[in-house]
């Protein structure tokens, strides 16, 4: 048998060796659990095997399957981009990045959605009276004591 490899490293993300690969995919940012199987399931891969005994090979199929997946629109996490008007699906900083660019534009315009966020409130509809005010300051904060009076 292969010895078992401490770290795995996929698509820009450290996958624990000791983990199966479909909760190990899921380390990568823009992979869900649902990704995660379908991978496994087109590449032929079994779910349960621990992500430390992967080969090479194995882990540039898996790398080149996750850029450019050959999978139904539904469930990529990118479908009908405003710009080129194709699905397509974002992992990592590449992710991150368009998900920022989206915000600004419906800042800009500003959109209903683009105003919540620039005011910090919630987006989606959730209520603002109780549970949404936790973590903001609101009114006089104390100053922390800076040691004794002398």
């Amino acid at each position: 048998m292969a010895e078992l490899r401490g770290l795995v490293r996929i698509s820009d993300a450290d996958i624990k060796g000791e983990n199966s690969i479909y909760m190990g995919l899921t380390r990568i940012r823009g992979v869900s659990h649902m990704f995660s199987a379908a991978v496994c399931s087109s590449l032929q891969l079994e779910r349960s095997r621990k992500a430390g005994t992967l080969t090479d090979e194995e882990i540039k199929k898996i790398e080149s399957f996750i850029s450019s997946p050959k999978l139904p629109a539904w469930m990529l996490n990118r479908q009908k981009d405003m710009e080129t008007n194709t699905s397509k699906h974002l992992t990592g900083a590449d992710l991150r990045f368009q998900t920022d660019m989206d915000i600004k534009i419906m800042k800009k315009i500003k959109s209903y959605k683009g105003m919540r966020h620039a005011s910090g409130q919630p987006v989606r509809g959730q209520s603002t009276k109780a549970h949404f005010r936790h973590g903001k300051t609101v009114g006089v904060t104390k100053k922390a004591k800076l040691g004794k009076k002398a």
